[in-house]
């Protein structure tokens, strides 16, 4: 599930509207790499443990929060790329 977040982060930064939700969608797709990558690198040992939380699973309310705030972010950049049908 965390690789379809991702992807999708970045298929939304590619079909973008403006340079501007492209690059704020490729940093939340960033994000949600670097804490999916980091958990997979401390739970296989190749990384030291830190206080990174697993998205969506871990405990924690402000993270949660913050991963929410982010799928929010990422849906209304989502919704601006529809091309409307009549054009003035």
């Amino acid at each position: 599930m965390y690789v379809f977040l991702v992807t999708k982060s970045f298929y939304i930064a590619k079909t973008a509207k403006d340079s501007t939700g492209a690059i704020v969608a490729s940093g939340i797709a960033g994000i949600f790499l670097f804490h999916m990558a980091e958990n997979i690198g401390m739970v296989m040992g190749l990384l030291p443990i830190t206080g990174v939380p697993l998205l969506f699973v871990s405990y924690g309310g402000s993270s949660l929060i913050t991963s929410y705030i982010l799928i929010g972010i990422l849906l209304n950049i989502s919704g601006k790329r529809q091309k409307t049908i009549f054009v003035k």
